[in-house]
């Protein structure tokens, strides 16, 4: 990439983005995109915005994400999200700090040599290697020079443990306050049980359960709840909720039709076959209310089969107190460990029902042939990440393809592609992968949406820094020196060391095209924006669907956290190479603060709460960057034969004792609730009856009273001792 395609990229991103930010500022001040821009304010019975400040000033969004508080944003959208603007504003801090030492100091020192000039004489025809003069491949080797570089790596790393340490001070705090908060929590006052033993003769699971758990916890067990298998219930309830949505649309279209000159409407009809294409023409609010008649006792039926004859080897178990549900989610209650397995309820819903009934050494067996298959996963995407790190330049593209020289010779679409093409090809390609990675956490039999989420995101981290920075970093030094490794087979690593200055183009570009382009479409909303008016005109009939129409996502914390932390690494990494990259990243994650205060305040509505339990996740995972950067520097000393890469060998250990230490201090208190704060008083006694109520799945609600479903699903259990799950 020569430096007009550089400047083009970078130019052409920051117009990109602000004309987003543009198109947003007038979008979001029209009252019919309020649904789009502000959704998270009216489901809160608040008003879009505050006075007349967005209609005077379009930019006045800036200031109130500057000025809002941590509270605010905890209020707005939970604590998960205060705990992930910790770690923007953690790395943003590494970054800033770093750079007020690594710019001025690493520049200079860089540029006053003359390595790459000496071995390259076209270095300097206006190409972008001018930029090779301000890295660490400029340096020669065996330099004095490299003792300020060395400095550098000291310099990074230590401010780095400082701010994670104090990162971690806070947000152990915030998960405390949250934990202590007087507010009734229901998973504050149970705890899954898993692996439950077989049932004695003559007794029920239920009895079973409630037995071993109320002679442990005499004065403050509740109930408990025995999980069923739910597939079946969940089917039919899934499609009568469908039939009454359908059924609420005809209604809708039938009352549009009806005018002054035809009061008795047109009565709308559909097709009874493959998505309403074929089969027989009927009346629609006849069909889906029949539908509808002929579902609600075939639920009911289900129901009592389920709650008499489904139960599984798991159960909720409730506590009058949180003290005493925190202590069971912690302790050993059998002498196996395969007998009794008790931990925290999670938020109920959050629960994977499906999960809960999978014993204990099938878990454990699940897990290791998922980390195999993730294993296998990452391998194999090597190879294409590779390929299109190699292939998607122009001068690779031109050997292999040479009838696309006419087309791509000229020089405007040239220069766009050369900007262009690698990087949107790689954010492509990763796209694809989140999903997947999610469905193989959660076969794990991991029983917690949010723990899936987390499992989810360590895997797709190690993914993009495995096949992005390492595959990339290797796809592209290798294709370009091919025929050097070939005639020299030892010399693939002086090869690849060369080769990390010039890859530093490539993934600057890279955090360009993620912050402008990302950051500008996340503000702008225009994807969604869109779908809603066509869905608005074309699909919506009722308020319930028009309301599924613009409902807000969360934030996605599983590609999210996951897509900051390989930036994080190729910052980390080249940012004593090439310190030009400190000044994208910070911009990258300076506008991912503001912009992303904007839309957790206003935008997104969490999905559940996890209480800040992907902090741990994310702080080994910086980490983790960072012992990938020490071993990258000592790597690169070497080949530059400098004295000064023996010092490097303590950073990695000392980055090691840093994150055992901290484990040690913090990190028991994101897996337990800590008893002390679970001992602070509630400003009310809580409804118990209530807290077991909101873990009843939606499928086994019946719309009769519930007391009188339980008193049945009770007395049925007392006649056949098959034994229901309340």
């Amino acid at each position: 990439m020569d430096l007009s395609s550089f400047l083009t990229s970078l130019g052409t991103s920051c117009v990109i983005f602000v004309l987003l930010v543009l198109l947003f500022s007038w979008l979001s001040k029209k009252p019919g995109n309020a649904v789009v821009y502000y959704p998270n304010r009216i489901l809160k019975g608040l008003a879009p915005w505050d006075g007349g400040s967005r209609t005077r000033n379009p930019f006045a969004w800036i200031h109130e994400a500057m000025s809002a508080s941590e509270r605010d944003v905890i209020s707005m959208c939970g604590l998960d999200t205060a705990v992930y603007f910790v770690f923007l504003g953690t790395v943003l801090g590494i970054l800033v700090i770093s750079s007020i030492v690594l710019l001025p100091v690493l520049l200079p020192v860089a540029a006053t040599d003359d390595s790459v000039k000496s071995t390259s004489a076209t270095t300097s025809k206006g190409t972008f290697s001018d930029f090779d003069e301000l890295s660490m491949g400029n340096i020669r080797a065996k330099s004095p020079r490299f003792w300020a570089f060395l400095i550098a790596v000291y310099w990074v790393s230590f401010v780095t443990y400082y701010l994670l340490w104090k990162a971690y001070t806070h947000v152990s705090r915030l998960r405390a306050h949250a934990l202590m908060s007087p507010e009734v929590k229901p998973e504050q006052f149970a705890i899954l049980v898993r692996d439950i033993p077989p049932v004695l003769q003559g007794q029920t699971r239920k009895e079973h359960v409630d037995h071993y758990f109320e002679t442990i916890y005499p004065g403050t067990f509740y109930k408990s709840l025995v999980v069923t298998d739910n597939k079946e219930v969940n089917k039919i309830w899934k499609e009568l909720e469908g039939y009454k949505k359908k059924l609420a649309h005809a209604e809708a279209i039938y009352a549009e039709s009806k005018t002054i000159s035809k009061p008795e409407g047109a009565r709308p009809t559909n097709r009874t076959g493959f998505l309403g294409l074929f089969g027989e023409k009927v009346d629609s609010l006849e069909y889906y209310r029949g539908k509808i008649h002929e579902l609600i006792p075939k639920l009911e039926s289900e129901r009592k089969i389920t709650l008499r004859e489904k139960q599984q080897d798991a159960a909720l178990v409730f506590f009058t107190n949180r003290v005493t549900a925190a202590s069971a989610a912690q302790c050993l209650h059998a002498q196996m460990v395969d007998k009794w397995t008790v931990t925290d309820a999670p938020e109920p819903r959050q629960l994977i029902w499906a999960n809960l009934k999978i014993k204990f050494f099938q878990r454990q067996l699940r897990q290791y042939v998922v980390y195999f298959v993730v294993a296998l996963a990452i391998v194999f995407y090597m190879i294409p990440i590779g390929f299109i790190s190699a292939f998607t330049t122009l001068h690779n593209l031109k050997k292999l393809l040479p009838f696309i020289k006419p087309i791509v010779n000229a020089k405007a679409l040239k220069t766009l592609l050369e900007a262009f093409l690698p990087q949107l090809a790689l954010i492509i390609f990763l796209a694809l992968l989140p999903k997947f990675l999610l469905l193989l956490s959660k076969a794990e039999g991991i029983p917690s949406v949010s723990h899936a989420v987390r499992a989810a995101s360590g895997k797709y981290f190690y993914f993009t820094v495995l096949n992005v920075f390492i595959g990339v970093t290797v796809g592209g030094t290798l294709f370009t020196t091919f025929k050097t490794i070939e005639d020299e087979p030892n010399s693939i690593v002086t090869v690849l060391a060369n080769g990390l200055p010039g890859n530093a183009t490539f993934f600057l570009t890279y955090v360009a095209l993620k912050f402008f382009i990302g950051y500008g479409l996340e503000l702008s909303r225009i994807v969604p924006l869109i779908i809603y008016h066509l869905k608005r005109k074309y699909l919506c009939k009722t308020e319930a669907e028009l309301k599924e129409a613009w409902f807000p996502r969360d934030l996605r914390y599983g590609t999210r956290v996951p897509g900051d932390m390989l930036i994080v690494t190729i910052v980390l990494c080249y940012s004593v190479i090439a310190p030009l990259i400190l000044p994208f990243g910070v911009a990258y994650f300076g506008l991912g603060w503001l912009i992303l205060r904007n839309q957790a305040l206003k935008v997104y509505v969490p999905s559940y709460e996890s209480y800040g339990r992907m902090w741990p996740h994310m702080h080994k995972r910086i980490l983790a960057s960072l012992i990938l950067y020490q071993v990258t520097m000592f790597g690169y000393f070497g080949v530059k034969k400098s004295v000064c890469a023996p010092l490097l060998i303590p950073l990695p250990i000392l980055s090691l004792v840093f994150g055992y230490v901290c484990s040690q201090k913090f990190y028991r208190f994101f897996q337990d609730t800590a008893l002390e704060v679970a001992s602070h008083e509630l400003k009310e006694i809580p409804n118990m009856d209530q807290v077991f109520r909101s873990f009843i799945p939606l499928s086994l609600r019946s719309e009769k009273n519930d007391d009188d479903q339980f008193e049945d699903a009770l007395s049925e259990q007392a006649a056949s001792r098959a034994g229901p799950f309340v």
